[in-house]
């Protein structure tokens, strides 16, 4: 068995099965490591962990959803100049994402058959304001401002990358030296383009359907499902971000803060990976029955922050509450006592749009 460490801190929770399926994923050929991190939780493959391997790949680790991940954007729009009943009426306009048409950019041909659109589960795109700031200098380095609207964007590659999970799926792994790898991780590769341009495509259909064009500006886009190569060795993230990039963004909940980090140079002890989000505490078939008596259908809309939520899948609503989730503060305070970041700023939900 390889080498796991989990990354939590004792208040941060994790639940004994997924202890249990990293322990599975160690005993796979080539596995050398495996971290947990702080919002590590049970699936077919568990979320919110990184695995590095020699001689073998596991694209089955990696998932369905490659190139899942967020891009933060500045919309070129200031506080106030922000108009949230009408943003919301606007928003709550869209039936479908697919809907909106957008110009075709892209010479070649696009794999993915909805562009700019992002799925359901814990998927979004939410604006948000800046709450506060704690390292001005790293702060302005990303070109931001305390006047700024932002908006996160949160898919992968949609279809895409399904289909390239289905044609590439082996559990027992790929040797790394078959041309059935060097296939699969051009497709990765590929998968990974086209996930962030869908996040961008995402951008400007919400733009365009509030009556803006704005002057968005990419800020910074990360992947949360890759492999990455990494000398002779190969680290894949599930639920997970490269800490070898620059600043991060890291969502809780639709009813929390997220937090703009920058990690520090600690981070060989979490394979050079960060948390993605907050994580799962419940599984999606027991939010409504535990939350029923909580909610209706007006106030699961609403959040403490007095955001507001767009989406019309009462169930989704119910799955995606934020007493679903691990409380991301815990999440930061594990990382932050493990040496492996520093807050930049928290930012604060306005509204959240979930398709």
């Amino acid at each position: 068995m390889s080498e796991i460490k989990i990354i939590a801190s004792n208040k941060c929770w994790i639940e004994d099965i997924a202890k249990k399926q990293l322990e599975d994923i160690s005993n796979l050929n080539g596995v050398l490591k495996i971290v947990g991190l702080p919002d590590l939780h049970a699936g077919k493959i568990p979320v919110g962990l990184a695995v590095e391997t020699s001689d073998f790949i596991y694209p089955h680790i990696i998932g369905n959803d490659i190139g899942c991940g967020m891009t933060l954007f500045k919309i070129g729009i200031s506080k106030k100049k922000f108009k949230k009943e009408r943003w919301i009426k606007s928003l709550d306009k869209i039936k479908d994402l697919s809907d909106i048409e957008i110009a075709d950019i892209y010479e070649e041909e696009c794999p993915i058959l909805n562009l700019g659109t992002i799925g359901s589960g814990n998927h979004f795109v939410e604006f948000q304001c800046v709450n506060e700031v704690y390292n001005k200098e790293e702060f302005e380095q990303l070109r931001l401002s305390t006047d700024d609207i932002m908006m996160l964007v949160h898919c992968g590659s949609r279809n895409y990358g399904e289909t390239i999970l289905n044609k590439f799926y082996n559990k027992n792994g790929i040797e790394v030296e078959s041309d059935k790898a060097r296939a699969y991780m051009e497709s990765h590769d590929k998968a990974l383009i086209w996930a962030e341009r869908n996040r961008e495509a995402v951008s400007k259909k919400i733009m365009q359907s509030i009556g803006t064009s704005g002057n968005i500006e990419k800020i910074l886009s990360i992947n949360h499902n890759f492999i990455e190569k990494r000398q002779d060795k190969f680290i894949h993230r599930k639920g997970a971000v490269s800490s070898e990039s620059g600043a991060v963004i890291i969502p809780g909940s639709r009813g929390s803060l997220s937090y703009i980090v920058m990690p520090t140079e600690n981070t060989e002890i979490s394979l050079y990976s960060l948390s993605h989000g907050a994580g799962r505490k419940w599984s999606r078939s027991i939010c409504k029955s535990r939350l029923k008596n909580k909610y209706n259908k007006d106030n699961i809309k609403q959040t403490k922050f007095k955001s507001h939520i767009i989406c019309n899948d009462i169930n989704l609503l119910f799955q995606e509450a934020p007493e679903a989730y691990k409380n991301i503060e815990q999440i930061i305070e594990s990382l932050i006592e493990y040496k492996l970041i520093q807050v930049v700023a928290t930012m604060k939900p306005l509204i959240t749009y979930k398709g």
